[in-house]
């Protein structure tokens, strides 16, 4: 429904010459397969935000935005920090313009659910989590395209292969099943719940039959998200936003809690929002197997992030042990400000 061709002969030539002869190893997806999959990633993407507006309050989201010091630095974070990192690891890395899109539209997504689930396993502020995955999705409506635009003028043949009208699409979709969870939550909140706990159950059955076709699509061609630059770009990436989330929020001084926080909302990328994109937008022909390397992000975006958390946990026992009577002080202290 969003495909465009204009602006990717040039890309789809890129993709030609990396398979070959272009002819016999360019992926061709059967069109009742192809809907399919383009189907089930527009349902993974709408469950996922109607599932994360579900757990927004409106009071919550008027508290932050009345101190936005804290929603400022995140944003700053996440649409500054992670677009130069995918810009600067694809000049580095010297990757071909399919590849280069590819991991420029992952750069510069908003934040991901699945940083709210990390923020709680290391202790974070939940509602500055919640807050920012919030403003970031609005936020991106402009700030993605604007990236994009200005990102894409350092790559030759680039400048007309972004789907900017598939993108925005994607965009607005993303912010009306958000807008319908947080209605529900605040109007119908015992429903909430309901809600959420379906949305799981088709998230994971959509999930499973997504992943099923999506392997049988592309298993002639799958090498191609599994070269040492595309591997080296999905480990470092969300890696870099991490750190440098962190880095940021303790620069400004801001407390520990919404340093981690802050740490994982830049690392952790709109993972379904880039697939939805990648698969939709662009035509098989030009995306090529690259519309799955999301899921290879997703991959080492976990990992990493689990492994902070056990670090973080580790590091609590031991001050535990310690009894160490500075331990997360700035914490307490922050939700005793909290407290009305």
């Amino acid at each position: 429904m969003m495909n465009e061709t204009t602006g990717y002969v040039g890309i789809t030539t890129t993709y030609n010459d990396i398979t070959g002869n272009g002819s016999m190893d360019i992926l061709v997806i059967p069109k009742p397969m192809n809907t399919a999959i383009n189907i089930l990633t527009v349902i993974i993407l709408f469950i996922t935000m109607i599932s994360l507006g579900c757990t927004m309050e409106i009071s919550k989201i008027r508290a932050h935005l009345l101190k936005p010091k804290g929603v400022a630095i995140a944003l700053l974070a996440q649409f500054c920090v992670m677009p130069l990192t995918a810009f600067s690891l694809t000049k580095i890395l010297q990757m071909d313009p399919i590849k280069a899109v590819t991991v420029l539209i992952c750069g510069c997504c908003p934040g991901g659910s699945l940083s709210n689930i990390f923020s709680l396993s290391i202790k974070g502020d939940m509602n500055l989590s919640i807050v920012m995955t919030t403003c970031s999705s609005i936020a991106a409506l402009v700030l993605m395209p604007l990236l994009l635009y200005i990102f894409s003028q350092g790559f030759t043949g680039l400048k007309n292969a972004v789907p900017y009208v598939g993108i925005i699409t994607a965009l607005v979709f993303t912010l009306v099943p958000c807008a319908i969870g947080i209605f529900i939550n605040h109007y119908r909140p015992n429903y909430s719940s309901t809600v959420t706990k379906a949305g799981l159950s088709i998230l994971i059955i959509s999930t499973i039959i997504l992943s099923v076709l999506s392997g049988l699509a592309v298993k002639d061609v799958i090498w191609m998200i599994l070269m040492p630059d595309v591997l080296a770009v999905a480990t470092l990436m969300p890696l870099i936003g991490f750190i440098m989330g962190y880095v940021m929020s303790v620069i400004c001084r801001l407390s520990p809690q919404c340093s981690r926080t802050i740490s994982m909302e830049t690392g952790c990328q709109n993972i379904q929002l880039c697939t939805t994109i990648l698969k939709v937008a662009f035509t098989p022909q030009s995306i090529g197997p690259l519309f799955l390397f999301p899921l290879l992000y997703i991959t080492f975006q976990c990992a990493e992030a689990l492994l902070l958390a056990l670090c973080f946990r580790c590091y609590q026992t031991v001050m535990a042990a310690h009894e160490d009577p500075n331990w997360e002080n700035d914490d307490a202290k922050q939700e005793e400000v909290k407290q009305p």
